[in-house]
């Protein structure tokens, strides 16, 4: 299975590096990234493979959560399905 992240906030050093970290530390494979900076804000999305993770989705989405909050960004977590589903007409 699979989720989506997005990462939203003003940019500074480490931000890819510190969510990386946290899905390694989870099980959590990088299967696709992009981001970019807009004048000073860090937008990114990651398509993540889900299936060797460590702990429940939600915690793992919490803990992200938890760590935007450190780093003054935004962090949200959609599991696959939820994404599919929001997106079919």
């Amino acid at each position: 299975m699979k989720a989506v992240i997005t990462v939203t906030g003003k940019d500074s050093v480490g931000i890819i590096a510190a969510v990386s970290a946290e899905c390694a530390e989870c099980a959590v494979n990088i299967v696709d990234i992009t981001q970019t900076v807009l004048s000073d804000y860090f937008v990114m999305i990651m398509l993540v493979n889900i299936d060797e993770l460590k702990m429940s989705f939600g915690e793992f989405s919490d803990k992200l959560d938890l760590l935007g909050k450190e780093k003054g960004l935004d962090i949200h977590t959609m599991h696959e399905d939820i994404f599919n589903s929001m997106h079919k007409i």
